[in-house]
């Protein structure tokens, strides 16, 4: 992966939708490079996913959850990603072993996960941030 790459992918976070024509221009490159590129990263895992970030005025949130040492926290991160209301699953370092981003109708919604969290055997203890304000990176 080189410097092309790592701009059309800058552009791409921002707007998955950038028409390649608009993406060869910003970045002074043909729209048959930018196809090809963006292609190629498809094909090797770079890209992973087109998604979509919603504005809904929705509760947001994160749940750090804690599991114990003796457990698959894989498994546990595959069976959370099913639920409903979850946008990503990231196993991470540190106190917590799992982060859940939700997005709840309200926070009787974010509740019920949290409940929902705590009601799995392998979870040892959970902590709830609110997500306040969200940006692109």
């Amino acid at each position: 992966m080189d410097d092309l790459d790592r701009h059309i992918l800058n552009i791409l976070r921002r707007d998955a939708r950038t028409p390649y024509t608009e993406i060869a221009e910003e970045v002074g490159t043909s729209e048959g490079t930018v196809r090809n590129r963006v292609e190629r990263m498809n094909d090797d895992g770079v890209i992973e996913r087109f998604t979509v970030t919603t504005r809904t005025g929705n509760v947001k949130a994160m749940l750090e959850i804690s599991v114990a040492v003796d457990v698959d926290t894989a498994s546990v991160s595959e069976r959370m990603a099913e639920w409903e209301e979850v946008d990503f699953v990231w196993q991470v370092s540190g106190e917590q072993d799992i982060v859940l981003v939700v997005d709840a109708a309200d926070t009787r919604g974010v509740n019920a996960l949290i409940t929902q969290a705590r009601e799995q055997e392998e979870v040892v203890s959970t902590k709830t941030r609110l997500i306040l304000e969200e940006m692109l990176g």
